[in-house]
């Protein structure tokens, strides 16, 4: 039996007949009320596509959706069920009458996959094997799949592009690459699938509304999130990881991109499989092409809140690596897609969603 989110969307039962504009196409999206999720949805909706979610909301909260239909005015489909319940999987393919699967659903937490692997491995491995079983039993050809510039491990060299040898440093990363090694044999196999492998760098920043957002539980693993809630009182100040690393100020370099440049993306890669004439597996980084320092990200964040935002050198972490940033060539040749917000907007944008909801959706 499948769940349902209590207080959003619609119940199952009665999915295709609450989804607006049914004319169009209709969207399954995993994973969908998390941070990236929520904002891709909010951007299908707008752009005219039907969308339904497939979220357990182990770590999520279904208050972003009720947020993402009150900004764009539109319903969404909601099914709370786990990615690895093939029949659930298959009734809210069938039941949506989707045509293609943007797939979020997973762990993330690099940190936490050091610790509890195997939880990683069934979550996000055996959770995409699921999926695509279901999609096949379904006879949906066409993924969007979440992948991360991990998979390129320590940098050869910079920028990155798609071609550069992929590895991974950490469990979390493996996973992503098990992924993408796993549509290129489903490809392989069968040239009628379409598969869009997104490989992002670092979203960081909210929908200008305020009203979505990151909401990391417990302790940030991600850097701009630690830095709004040391502004906004949650924390008392920030640790920087190392200032010997050979960049400009000592300190990492990494890539961010607004979440919703990169949730356009998303958009970009369905009009893509949608409008090819074959199948496909193409792997395209979703980045800015430029590097700050967490540095720079402190001081663009204490202009944008108006306040110090306190923080202390720490050692380097174990792991860690100096600098990473992504060359975005292929994604303005392939999907005409390119990241516009600057860094300025990012952490305006994310301190307005911290200062508006200083406990996230809690409050």
């Amino acid at each position: 039996m499948v769940k349902h989110a209590r207080g959003t969307g619609t119940q199952f039962s009665n999915l295709k007949a609450s989804i607006v504009d049914s004319l169009n196409t209709s969207i399954l999206v995993t994973g969908g009320a998390g941070y990236i999720g929520s904002h891709t949805c909010l951007e299908l909706l707008r752009a005219g596509f039907r969308v339904t979610v497939f979220d357990n909301f182990s770590n999520s909260d279904s208050e972003a959706l009720r947020r993402v239909e009150r900004i764009a005015g539109k319903k969404l489909g909601v099914v709370n069920a786990d990615v690895r319940d093939r029949a659930a999987l298959v009734e809210a393919l069938r039941a949506s009458e989707a045509t293609a699967v943007i797939h979020f659903a997973g762990l993330k937490a690099v940190g936490e996959s050091v610790h509890q692997p195997l939880r990683y491995y069934d979550n996000n491995v055996v959770g995409a094997l699921c999926l695509l079983e279901s999609m096949e039993v379904c006879g949906v050809r066409s993924l969007v799949f979440s992948s991360s510039a991990t998979v390129y491990g320590d940098p050869q060299f910079l920028p990155l592009t798609e071609n550069h040898p992929l590895s991974a440093t950490n469990p979390y990363g493996r996973t992503k690459l098990v992924i993408e090694d796993m549509l290129r044999d489903a490809y392989a196999s069968n040239a009628d699938w379409r598969y869009c492998i997104l490989r992002y760098f670092n979203p960081v920043g909210a929908h200008d509304s305020g009203l979505i957002g990151e909401d990391p539980q417990g302790i940030p693993n991600n850097l701009l999130p630690f830095v709004a809630q040391v502004a906004v009182g949650r924390r008392e100040f920030l640790n920087v990881w190392g200032n010997d690393y050979e960049t400009p100020d000592g300190t990492g370099v990494r890539d961010y991109i607004h979440v919703v440049d990169l949730a356009r993306g998303h958009l970009r890669a369905l009009d893509m499989l949608q409008q090819g004439t074959s199948g496909q597996c193409t792997a395209v980084n979703l980045g800015t092409g430029r590097g700050y320092s967490v540095l720079d990200m402190v001081r663009a964040f204490e202009v944008a809140c108006g306040q110090r935002v306190p923080y202390r050198i720490e050692p380097r972490r174990a792991g860690d690596i100096a600098a990473c940033y992504s060359d975005p060539a292929l994604a303005r040749s392939l999907l005409n897609w390119s990241a516009t917000r600057t860094l300025q907007t990012m952490c305006e944008d994310a301190w307005r969603w911290q200062k508006s909801n200083p406990a996230g959706y809690a409050t």
